[in-house]
């Protein structure tokens, strides 16, 4: 069947699984917001493992409302004293506009979404600006943990802090 591949990559990875029976806490005090793309491993990229940090992901690494509850409940309840936000180079999402994709999507399925906040913006600087505002001046956030915004290279795999 369409899972059956993954079903059979899980038995292996599990028959020599020994990762568990540790708390839910962020050992190394870190949580990461980054994009979905496959090209970001977030843990290997710090020297980070698993157990370590909070990996939340979305389309362009954006701060959406349940992103932000992550971020707090990593703060309030897992011992996150720094917040990472990670876009990253030749983001899609940083490629075009809510009406580009729309447009795409149309094309291909006729179907309308104008009912869907995707979030792109070829601005990616200032919507990392904004996302970093965001989470530093949450009530839950502000004074308990560091929040810093990134730029992976998915060609180098270098991060650079520019906010």
């Amino acid at each position: 069947m369409a899972f059956d591949d993954l079903l059979e990559a899980n038995e292996r990875y599990a028959a020599d699984f020994h990762d568990g029976f540790f708390d839910g806490v962020a050992k190394a005090g870190v949580a990461m917001v980054t994009c979905m793309d496959s090209r970001i491993e977030p843990l290997a990229m710090l020297g980070l493992h698993l157990g370590d940090a909070k990996i939340l992901r979305t389309p362009g690494s954006r701060v959406t409302t349940s992103t932000l509850t992550g971020c707090v409940l990593s703060v309030q309840l897992l011992q996150v004293t720094r917040i990472m936000i990670v876009p990253h180079t030749r983001c899609a999402m940083a490629s075009g506009t809510d009406a580009d994709i729309r447009r795409r999507i149309a094309e291909r399925t006729g179907e309308d979404t104008s009912w869907i906040d995707f979030g792109a913006n070829p601005d990616q600087m200032g919507r990392l600006h904004e996302d970093v505002d965001r989470v530093r001046s949450h009530p839950l956030i502000r004074g308990e943990a560091e929040v810093g915004g990134f730029v992976y290279d998915v060609d180098s795999g270098l991060l650079r802090q520019v906010i």
